[in-house]
């Protein structure tokens, strides 16, 4: 007698491709709310300008005046951090508006260190809160000579 069972079902074994399918498929459609950077990296060392481009899981790019429900555009702070939840984002030269659905920038900044907050907002550029945001830090070089 064997303490061991092994024995194995085949139709078992198929159907193990469909299950994990089926776990990917489900967790796609319930991905996390999230932006995020997809260029530079946290910790960058850049030269001005460079580029910035912007992720989003979750919810949708709509532009400004489209309020249908997750959806918004993207706000880029300048060394700021996350705006609370419903407040409307601050126009001004440190607060970036991206309200034609915009999800890439050219940034020129003076040489030193920089905190970059991707900030998610409503049509209305009313906040998603910190849960909706992401701040880097990037380097920024002198110019070569």
């Amino acid at each position: 007698m064997s303490l061991f069972n092994t024995s194995f079902s085949l139709s078992k074994l198929t159907s193990l491709p469909l299950l994990l399918a089926g776990l990917l498929s489900f967790s796609s459609v319930y991905a996390a709310e999230r932006t995020f950077f997809e260029a530079p990296s946290d910790n960058a060392e850049v030269t001005s300008p460079f580029k910035v481009k912007f992720g989003l899981e979750g919810m949708k790019i709509a532009p400004l005046g489209d309020m249908t429900a997750k959806t918004g555009h993207h706000h880029l702070i300048i060394d700021g951090g996350a705006i609370p939840a419903g407040t409307s984002v601050p126009m001004d030269a440190t607060h970036i508006f991206y309200g034609k659905g915009q999800t890439e920038t050219e940034l020129t900044l003076p040489p030193g260190k920089h905190t970059l907050t991707l900030q998610f907002g409503n049509g209305a550029h009313q906040s998603y809160g910190p849960e909706m945001s992401k701040t880097i830090t990037v380097t920024v070089l002198p110019a070569a000579k």
